[in-house]
């Protein structure tokens, strides 16, 4: 059966596959791949370097028929394993970094199984421009409505709310696998690297209807250490703002619970004090850990709100200049006021007026 070729990478087009098949090396997979690729290597990550040096030190022939066989023994190794069940109809689409000899050898024996085979011409390369142009070069349809508040306001956990509503919401801490803050850390899950954030960035964002409003959180051009793409900074910055407030008291309380985590690590607790951008004195500090230390963790968190948190937020709000579409004060942050902050939320999105058929809001 003849190998097909394909360029297309949209949503739609990768949608009509079986498989993504990415053949790169396990490690070229972590840094980034298509969404919902799944990796069937014909290369290691020490077999490609082994060969590369080979390639490079002493003769293209020998890196070419050490590879090749590493490729053969991998291929099979995927046919009785991951591809075993597979039935006669299967369509794979199969990639590697530039749609060279890796992901043609797969194809080929695969295509020679039966089974109808297409390579993605150019590769990742190819699919990584089209998250450039989308997320770099390009403008998002999406229309958004962010949740603003002071640190502590609940606003991640009201936003799982809303998602449970039916609301369309994009949540860009879950995709950075991190808070959001100089203590947002999520301990046992690294961030992703940029390029695979912005990978799933794409892809939740072509899972959602531009015609309907968009609810995430206000969050700086930075979540840890990824930064939000022009594209989708761009749509944020113009968007229309909910506030939520809440007591500093109950702030303070709420992250105590959300970050029990970091308070319960001294070390990590320690380092997020060192990485404060006003660095605190040293009786300033000290105060700290021995409040720390008679676990005053409320008066602690509180403490460093005003310090820094709530600060930055007033900087941040007098940045936008805008007044906020609606501003919901939250009598607690207990579930009962996130259920009502929700409610009140959907309210005021729904009351929004849609775009013009045909024009980008």
């Amino acid at each position: 059966m003849a190998l097909q070729v394909t360029e297309d990478v949209s949503a739609e087009a990768l949608s009509r596959f079986d498989m993504l098949i990415d053949v790169r090396s396990p490690g070229e997979f972590a840094e980034d791949h298509v969404p919902g690729a799944t990796n069937l290597p014909v290369l290691s990550n020490e077999e490609r370097a082994e060969v590369g040096t080979i390639y490079v030190q002493e003769s293209r022939f020998k890196a070419r028929r050490i590879g090749a066989a590493y490729v053969a023994r991998n291929v099979a190794h995927h046919l009785q394993t991951a591809l075993a069940d597979r039935p006669g109809g299967f369509a794979p689409l199969v990639y590697c970094w530039r749609g060279g000899m890796r992901s043609n050898a797969m194809a080929t024996i695969l295509s020679q199984v039966g089974w109808r085979t297409t390579v993605l011409s150019g590769g990742y390369r190819t699919y990584r421009r089209h998250v450039t142009a989308r997320l770099y070069d390009g403008r998002l349809p999406h229309r958004f409505v962010l949740l603003d508040g002071e640190t502590g306001s609940a606003k991640t956990e009201i936003l799982a709310r809303l998602a449970t509503r039916g609301a369309q919401t994009l949540d860009l801490e879950d995709l950075a696998a991190h808070r959001g803050s100089l203590f947002g850390a999520i301990p046992g899950r690294p961030q992703p690297s940029q390029k695979l954030f912005e990978s799933r960035l794409l892809a939740a964002l072509d899972a959602l209807d531009p015609a309907r409003p968009v609810i995430a959180e206000a969050e700086s051009s930075k979540i840890g250490d990824r930064m939000l793409p022009p594209a989708l900074w761009t749509r944020l910055a113009e968007a229309q703002r909910i506030e939520l407030q809440a007591q500093a008291t109950d702030r303070a309380r709420y992250l105590v619970q959300a970050y029990g985590d970091l308070i319960g690590d001294r070390a990590r607790l320690e380092d997020a004090f060192g990485r404060l951008p006003v660095h605190p004195s040293r009786e300033r500090i000290a105060g700290w850990r021995a409040l720390a230390d008679a676990g005053d963790f409320e008066t602690l968190v509180g403490a460093v709100m005003a310090l820094h948190y709530d600060p930055a937020y007033l900087r941040a709000r007098k940045k936008h200049g805008r007044p906020p579409l609606r501003t919901i004060p939250l009598p607690g942050l207990d579930a009962a006021s996130q259920e009502a902050a929700a409610d009140r939320i959907l309210g005021a999105v729904d009351a929004l007026d849609a775009p013009a058929p045909g024009r980008d809001s």
